[in-house]
């Protein structure tokens, strides 16, 4: 038995989430997105991560990135240490890409922000 807190919507529903023979049993759910969310958590969690990179432009030592997509939340830390290894040397527009297909979890590190 689990306890976790849903963050799926504002409810912050607090679930307890069981896995049997028989599935996931999730009680404390008040819509069904607890019921995915707790089965996510418990089978194969995902995580969305952002930071920042830094830049050769003296005006904006750093800038704000963020995967394009959730990732295992057992590779945050490996992502983490390639956004921190990275520099942006050329100016960027939001949404550009830093990292392409980052450590192949076939997720960009993309820039939130623009880098002028």
């Amino acid at each position: 038995m689990r306890e976790l807190t849903c963050i799926i919507c504002p409810n912050g529903c607090a679930l307890l989430a069981e896995q049997t023979d028989a599935g996931i049993l999730v009680s404390g759910n008040r819509c069904p997105r607890g019921e995915e969310f707790a089965g996510s958590e418990l089978t194969h969690p995902m995580r969305t991560i952002a930071g920042t990179v830094r830049t050769i432009f003296p005006e904006m030592p750093v800038a704000p990135v963020r995967v394009s997509a959730e990732i295992p939340k057992e590779r945050i830390f490996d992502v983490m240490r390639q956004i921190n290894a990275a520099v942006i040397e050329t100016r960027m527009s939001r949404g550009d890409v830093v990292i392409a297909d980052v450590l192949g979890l076939g997720v960009d590190v993309i820039v939130t922000g623009d880098v002028k």
